[in-house]
């Protein structure tokens, strides 16, 4: 006897395969169903245990994230992302060492007495990035400036790459510090890690007071973290966030690499050890600093340490940068949510593999007089308001 399946021909019998698998019973290897966990490591940096996020499970033909590190001893640092992409496996996307080098490098000892060190590793930068300048205290380590009009002191924990540069404040106030409280959590649909710090007035070097919440989560293929200020003061709070991450170039060939930088102008500044500005921006169109087009461009074979700002967003207000290592079939997309985003600071040193892609509020020194009226970027936060941060990160093959 003939099955009846048998009598059927091709073209019917390739409609029931079809049918059953977009009922999800398909034969692939590839899985759509990922499982997401939040756990703390054992690996504790100034008192807090690192926490990892994790994706298990799904193997699509496209790359995706599949998990992050990230500290909330140091300001809830973005440590490390991961990637997988078909063929190549799993892949570190930044460049930070093993979690336990990290414990040992991150130890606010000498080097790192200010929280430095925190930003070669995806620091949070807030309440300001970049920096502010000012006049050098007695004391050789302070700062006194002007914010938002009124007058502050702060720590000058910055010198250029040098060691020569005129003392001034680098990427904010949270580089050392630990959350007061944390929260992870996981579900079908992801695996997140909430941090909040109480940072008052840090100290007494800002106007007013702040409550800072920090959420990071692996979802869906992506990498996605917020951050979210309120004024908790009497008074106006200027604010700002920014991002430090170092992205690896898998293929080690800078020469090749291209980014794309949505961006129409950009910061001039005194030098690439200082990187003071200028006060003035130029087009980018028509130059070696023009990253705008589909695609991007070749990295330029000189350093970069440059303001990209008058970005370009798209039909639903992002905007959108990519880092495109074409030698090894390997692309990173870091979308910029946020309608404060208002610039992407980009630095690219001659002799190693790296590119810091750091999506941020402000331009720097953002109080100086020399930016003569020109929005620079601050939120300025009346008592009870708020403003958000929001970055997703993506995988792709150009």
């Amino acid at each position: 006897m003939i099955h009846p399946m048998a009598r059927r021909p091709a073209k019917a019998l390739a409609s029931v395969i079809v049918a059953i698998s977009a009922a999800g019973l398909s034969c692939s290897p590839f899985s759509p169903r990922p499982t997401y966990t939040a756990r703390e490591t054992t690996v504790e940096i100034n008192g807090r245990k690192a926490v990892s996020l994790e994706e298990t499970g799904a193997r699509t033909r496209s790359p995706r994230i599949v998990g992050a590190d990230v500290l909330p001893g140091r300001g809830m640092n973005i440590y490390q992302i991961r990637a997988w992409f078909p063929g190549r496996g799993v892949v570190n996307v930044l460049v930070s060492p093993p979690l336990e080098e990290g414990r040992e490098i991150l130890n606010l000892g000498p080097g790192d007495e200010h929280g430095n060190r925190s930003y070669r590793f995806g620091a949070i930068l807030a309440p300001f990035a970049n920096r502010i300048r000012g006049r050098l205290l007695p004391d050789g380590q302070t700062i006194e400036t002007t914010v938002a009009g009124r007058p502050m002191q702060l720590v000058a924990n910055s010198r250029g790459r040098s060691g020569k540069v005129e003392p001034h404040a680098m990427h904010g106030l949270i580089l050392a510090r630990a959350t007061d409280s944390l929260v992870t959590s996981s579900s079908t649909q992801e695996a997140s890690a909430t941090g909040v710090i109480e940072a008052g007035d840090f100290d007494g070097h800002w106007p007013s007071r702040s409550h800072i919440e920090i959420t990071a989560k692996v979802t869906g293929g992506t990498f996605a973290f917020t951050v979210t200020a309120r004024n908790t003061g009497d008074i106006d709070l200027p604010f700002a966030v920014g991002w430090h991450p170092y992205f690896r170039l898998p293929s080690g060939r800078r020469e090749q690499v291209r980014l794309h930088i949505p961006a129409r102008q950009r910061a001039l500044v005194t030098n690439y050890d200082e990187v003071f500005p200028t006060g003035d921006v130029a087009p980018v169109s028509g130059t070696a600093y023009d990253f705008s087009m589909p695609g991007g461009a070749p990295l330029r074979q000189g350093m970069m340490d440059d303001c990209f700002l008058d970005l370009i967003r798209t039909s639903t207000g992002e905007a959108v940068g990519e880092i495109i290592d074409p030698a090894a079939g390997y692309g990173i997309r870091v979308r910029a949510q946020s309608p404060s985003i208002s610039a992407f600071q980009v630095y690219a040193p001659v002799d190693r593999a790296v590119v810091a892609f750091e999506p941020q509020f402000n331009l720097a020194d953002p109080f100086s007089p020399i930016w003569k009226g020109r929005n620079t970027g601050m939120a300025m936060l009346k008592p009870g308001q708020s403003v958000t941060y929001s970055v997703v990160v993506e995988a792709f093959v150009p």
